[in-house]
């Protein structure tokens, strides 16, 4: 399970072992924290790519810079730029029928555009679609 703390620039990690229940981490686990993003800048909503052992990368709408910061598992960051200084969301999907989630939908709240680019790994389909 990831999440991202808006004002700390920081992407965390846990581990579930079955549904509902979370790994306890040791007080002090570094582990917990998968990134920071250097600077000043707000993550908002994130999606994740890769397959679905969870071996892909943390895709984070990213305010102030505008863009998407991209989270390597090993904690290595990279920032695609949307243009958009309020880019507050991403998700994929499936626009070809392929079964392969290779569409990014990113928002840009500050001009108020749906962004559409093809993304270059598949995404993860969202549990509730």
């Amino acid at each position: 399970m990831y999440w991202a703390e808006t004002h700390t620039g920081r992407v965390f990690q846990r581990w579930i072992s079955e549904p509902g229940v979370l790994v306890q981490a040791s007080p002090g686990d570094r582990s917990v924290c998968l990134a920071g993003v250097a600077g000043h800048q707000l993550l908002d909503s994130l999606a994740v790519d890769g397959d679905a052992d969870g071996d892909g990368n943390v895709c984070v709408a990213t305010l102030i810079n505008g863009g998407i910061t991209v989270v390597s598992p090993a904690g290595e960051t990279s920032h695609i730029e949307m243009g958009d200084l309020l880019t507050t969301n991403i998700c994929f999907g499936d626009t070809d029928g392929s079964g392969h989630y290779r569409d990014a939908y990113i928002t840009a709240s500050g001009t108020g555009r749906l962004l559409h680019m093809r993304w270059p790994n598949n995404g993860l389909r969202l549990n509730y679609q």
